[in-house]
């Protein structure tokens, strides 16, 4: 087992184990810690707690030490500093007429690294733009081209929900979402009415997809030939909630609803 704390670098970002050393590390607590991208600034948001060696990359990086209030004027300052660097990177993108969208720019908390998050169509070659930038900040210069979903994540905006995008505000990670998921809990194909910002299917099509896969245990298909208490017909829509079947009556040449418990009592006694 190992002693660790979970940090975060971002309001919703990935969380990072690091080993707590002999710091008393407590929730919202923030700290200096060693990671792939170099010294950087973040927020303890879980506290001191043991796991095992699988929910952990090893080696563990271990906490550096507690941040001071220096350090957070620091985080301040390069804010200030990406914003100058999102500007002068823009005017240089124009020079060398890329097709690409510049998203974000963010420095690294030592300011060891500055990266440049875009979108682009396809591959862009940026070597020229890496020269003029290094040449002018003096630092290690690192593009990084970035999907749809992960800019929506960046630059936040209002969901058609009317609340914050969830990818903003708490999403740690981007869970695979299909046009499955939308048939499945009857909702309208129609791409604007379920997609996102992003232009991707809304995220929230995953929170109740499994309780409605759940729901959809011993409920018969669309298409398929069931009996009824009037009947044989044919299933043309279902209600997984209200556990409400609709079934087209040949015969009787109407559409009529039956519950799941009054089709399985016809099968029953059928059999």
């Amino acid at each position: 087992m190992y002693n660790v704390v979970g940090v975060r670098f971002k309001r919703a970002g990935k969380i990072y184990y690091f080993d707590p050393g002999e710091y008393q590390l407590e929730k919202d607590q923030y700290v200096i810690v060693e990671t792939a991208r170099g010294i950087e600034y973040g927020k303890v948001v879980i506290p001191m707690r043991q796991v095992g060696e699988n929910d952990v990359v090893l080696p563990l990086k271990q906490v550096i030490r507690p941040a001071t209030e220096r350090d957070k004027i620091q985080v301040e300052e390069n804010k200030k500093e990406a914003k100058r660097a999102f500007d002068i990177a823009n005017v240089k993108i124009a020079e060398h007429q890329l097709e690409m969208k510049l998203v974000d720019v963010e420095y690294t908390f030592d300011r060891n690294k500055v990266i440049f998050y875009f979108t682009a169509e396809g591959r862009v070659d940026f070597r020229e733009l890496v020269k003029d930038l290094a040449a002018i900040f003096r630092t290690r210069i690192e593009l990084r081209q970035i999907g749809v979903r992960d800019e929506a994540k960046l630059l936040g905006g209002i969901g058609p929900c009317g609340r914050m995008l969830c990818c903003t505000t708490f999403l740690g990670d981007f869970d695979p979402v299909s046009i499955k998921m939308a048939k499945d809990q009857n909702l309208s194909l129609n791409p604007t009415k379920i997609s996102g910002l992003c232009g991707r299917l809304m995220c929230c099509l995953k929170y109740e997809n499994d309780d409605y896969e759940t729901a959809k245990n011993g409920m018969p298909d669309i298409g398929e030939t069931i009996i009824t208490p009037d009947g044989v017909g044919t299933v043309a829509g279902i209600n997984v909630l209200e556990r409400v079947i609709q079934v087209y009556l040949e015969e009787l040449e109407r559409t009529a609803e039956y519950t799941l418990e009054e089709i399985l009592a016809c099968e029953k006694n059928l059999i």
